[in-house]
Order: structure tokens, then sequence, then C-alpha cells
């Protein structure tokens, strides 16, 4: 049996593809609080592959970015990266529970990413009251982290 569900119950992406070799606007879309409490927090995982990371601030929202080493070196604009931002951070709000917005960061996806075809972004949600994890690197969870399919070249 297929277990479906609603996309409007989840953190998910506002655009699910791109393209290996290029750069992409991934645009989180936060739908509801946590049991009727508001968002403080939002944080996400970068994948690997995903690199130069630029996140987007947003009024009345604290931006953290957390680096860290890449598992391989990558090659951009002729130059090699061996580390960058894994994890990016927004604190603040509070996002009402009966309110949506949307957390946006730029990335370069990498062109080896075209031998994964999906890419899983975990985010944690934290509220006034209680958390979301969106974690898991399965569609008919529960809890599924977003998805990016990736396409072969740019």
């Amino acid at each position: 049996m297929v277990v479906m569900h609603t996309a409007s119950a989840h953190v998910t992406l506002e655009t699910a593809q791109a393209a290996a070799g290029s750069y992409h606007k991934t645009v989180l879309r936060v739908p509801h609080g946590c049991g009727g409490s508001a968002t403080v927090k939002l944080r996400v995982q970068i994948p690997e592959g995903m690199i130069s990371v630029k996140p987007q601030p947003k009024p009345g929202w604290q931006l953290d970015m957390v680096q860290g080493d890449y598992d391989q070196a990558y090659h951009l604009h002729g130059a090699r990266i061996t580390s960058g931002v894994r994890e990016v951070v927004w604190t603040g709000g509070p996002l009402p529970d009966d309110q949506f917005d949307e957390f946006a960061f730029m990335v370069y996806l990498a062109e080896d990413l075209a031998e994964q075809e999906r890419v899983y972004l975990p985010v944690v949600q934290e509220c006034e009251q209680g958390v979301e994890r969106w974690i898991y690197k399965d569609e008919n969870s529960d809890s599924p982290a977003p998805l990016l399919r990736i396409e072969s070249g740019a």
C-alpha cells in the first residue's frame, strides 16, 4: 500500500528539481508551526555536493551558518574548494502557526550530483513549544526531508 502525504503538511521545496553543474535558488516553504505553536528556528543541513552556499537574510530573523569540511574537494570557477557552509540556521520570528513563510539560499550543485538523482535536505523546525524534524530520506515517511531531484548537466 502506498501512503500519500499532503505536500502542505511538511517543509517542502518551491522547486523540486534542478540541474547538476548549475546554480540553484533553494526555497524552503514552512507551512505551519508545531502543533499550533509558532516557529522560532529553522535549521537546514546542506548535503554533500551543494557548495558555495549563500543564504538569504530575512527581516526579524538572525542568520547563522555552520562551516565544515566537505567529504571531497570540488572545483568552482577554477578554485579548489574543500570546505564551506554545512548548515544554515534562521532564528527569530516568530512565524505563527496559521501563517507560512519561505527561507531561501543559493547553492551551486556539483556536477557529480547527477549520479545521485535525489538529494535530501534535512530540516529541523523548532517552535515555541515543540520540534518538528523533517529529516527522513523516505518520501512516504510522516516526516520526510525536502527532496531535490537532480537532472544531468546544466
